[in-house]
């Protein structure tokens, strides 16, 4: 039976494969149990780890760092690159706001540590442990426990008063979310919000009425109005025929305009009456509608049209064809000249169905080379998001650099590259499924780690009576920030649901509770726009500050 011995408890890459996969496994399965409707995921593999450290289990503390660092570089990186694309749009709507209120939770946690330190006698050097293990920040404990050092001081003691509040700053930020959710949200909050994106498409029928507008060219009209649409089909004296820019329109034309919902006042007023029919409905039969011209789907899979602008590619001119809108994650976008290609965009092209099978041939249209993600594209954009977070950032009057660490330089690269990635011509693409993958192996290793490494000590320090009051505190700094600013940005920021709860895990660093949040609440996005939103300027604030109050305090 020694060989059984050795798999488990002797330190090697063997070991830490198997005991790092079955505390994962454990943990994912328990996780799915509901108490009270109630299930933590993922999350519990973090206690499965405390469990296993318990026990005794360890790992290579090499390997456990290596395994530990990876699985979070690997899980906000995933996450950066899913949303990135609407990343910046998000934060020009209502960034300033999210982060605002991120600050608002970061200051009043640290204002709690402060004065509790003070009123209770705890040593300034384990409320800081205690803040980092509430906050679920261990980018924040590594700065601080650099800065004691520096000062002369111990530092073991933060990590293990980190260690005892973990656990609990884990979960007090999902029983915030359940708290909100039960006694301060509304109905009306929990309703998806619907995104006023400035490119959502919108699909009307116009007859041509206005006599301003006889014999004027669609291109003239579109500079004159400021009014983004593009016209699909135009019927004149029964026939159809595919518009150009250059096309005029004449009295009692019968055009189909795709445009954006809230100009269609000003459409209705330049071309002269809307018909009542509804053009946006799924069930829509497009070829139904015509017998002269053919509506298809064709996807963007050439990576030598990743990034090139719709109108570069002029297909209208070569092809005669019309391209109507863009579908690109879920989202419809308006077909526009200046829009910007990315793999993986389906284009509704209208036209001749011989015209179509020449633009299949540039666009690509074969979906199943995009089932493969480019995996380079991954670790090249990793590479660079731990070199900017390894980048020292000087404050004055501090004598210690601060840096974004392993978790903030990924996110920001994460973010940047799913943003601007394809207009660089970088293959970025990945399916959803793929995305997940990453992101929850990633997740899975991180917490797998951590709770092994808190595990050896937890229960002895938990059962002392200083053990006891740093549970008590830290779950007092997770929970009371959270709810105040949850009902604030609820009641008077009149933020929804999912959103709130995005930022609020952004701005206490917990990925878990995000994971909590997207699979309780699907059906959105919008929590994890929110998280990385605030993510980055949070976790620069926290490590800042932990090395701020060390050397301002002690």
């Amino acid at each position: 039976m020694e060989w059984i011995n050795s798999i488990f408890f002797e330190h090697s890459a063997l070991q830490a494969i198997i005991i790092l996969s079955l505390t994962t496994a454990i943990g994912i399965s328990l996780g799915k149990i509901r108490i009270g409707g109630i299930s933590l995921g993922v999350t519990f593999v973090f206690f499965m780890g405390i469990v296993a450290g318990h026990l005794g289990i360890s790992l290579n503390p090499d390997m456990l760092n290596y395994a530990e660092s990876f699985g979070l570089v690997l899980f906000v990186y995933s996450l950066g690159l899913q949303v990135g694309p609407g990343f910046f749009s998000a934060f020009r709507k209502e960034g300033i706001q999210l982060n605002l209120l991120g600050l608002i939770v970061i200051l009043l946690g640290t204002a709690m540590a402060i004065i509790i330190s003070y009123a209770s006698q705890i040593p300034l050097k384990d409320m800081i442990g205690v803040l980092c293990g509430a906050t679920t920040n261990t980018p924040a404990l590594g700065a601080a426990q650099q800065t004691l050092k520096q000062l002369g001081q111990e530092a073991s003691s933060a990590a293990l008063s980190c260690a005892v509040t973990y656990p609990l700053g884990v979960v007090g930020v999902i029983l915030a979310v359940i708290v909100i959710k039960k006694l301060i949200a509304r109905p009306q909050d929990m309703d998806i919000k619907q995104e006023d994106d400035p490119n959502q498409t919108y699909i009307a029928a116009f007859q041509v009425h206005n006599p301003g507008i006889y014999g004027k060219r669609i291109e003239t009209l579109a500079n004159d109005s400021h009014t983004k649409f593009v016209i699909s089909r135009l019927w004149r004296k029964g026939k159809v025929s595919i518009p150009s820019r250059e096309t005029i329109l004449m009295e009692n034309d019968r055009i189909l305009v795709v445009t954006i919902e809230k100009d269609m006042p000003i459409l209705t007023m330049l071309f002269g009456e809307q018909e009542n029919r509804d053009w946006n409905k799924e069930d829509i039969d497009w070829n139904s509608i015509d017998r002269e011209l053919v509506s298809s789907y064709i996807v963007v899979t050439r990576p030598e049209i990743n990034g090139r602008r719709l109108g570069s590619l002029r297909l209208r001119n070569a092809y005669d064809i019309n391209v109507s809108r863009v579908l690109r994650s879920g989202v419809k976008l308006l077909a526009t000249p200046d829009l910007v290609l990315q793999l993986g965009d389906r284009l509704t092209v209208v036209g001749d169905a011989a015209a179509i099978k020449q633009v299949e041939k540039i666009l690509g249209n074969t979906v199943t080379s995009l089932k493969e993600p480019n995996l380079a594209a991954i670790f090249v954009g990793i590479v660079m998001g731990l070199i900017l977070g390894s980048i020292p950032i000087a404050i004055p009057g501090i004598d210690t650099p601060v840096k974004l660490g392993l978790a903030g330089g990924p996110i920001v690269v994460g973010i940047l590259v799913g943003c601007f990635g394809p207009r660089l011509h970088m293959r970025i693409y990945t399916t959803r499924s793929a995305n997940l993958m990453l992101r929850a192996i990633g997740l899975s290793l991180y917490l797998a780690c951590l709770g092994i490494d808190a595990g050896a000590h937890f229960f002895e320090t938990v059962m002392r009576p200083e053990g006891a009051a740093w549970i008590g505190i830290g779950f007092a700094i997770t929970l009371i920030p959270v709810i105040l600013v949850g009902w604030i940005a609820l009641r008077f920021s009149k933020m929804d649901f999912r959103t709130t709860c995005g930022m609020l895990c952004g701005s206490m660093a917990n990925p878990m509770a995000l994971s909590y949040v997207n699979d309780t609440y699907q059906g959105s996005n919008q929590a994890s726009v929110s998280y990385a939103t605030v993510y980055p300027l949070a976790m620069f604030i926290r490590v800042i500050l932990a090395q701020i109050i060390l050397m301002i305090f002690i």
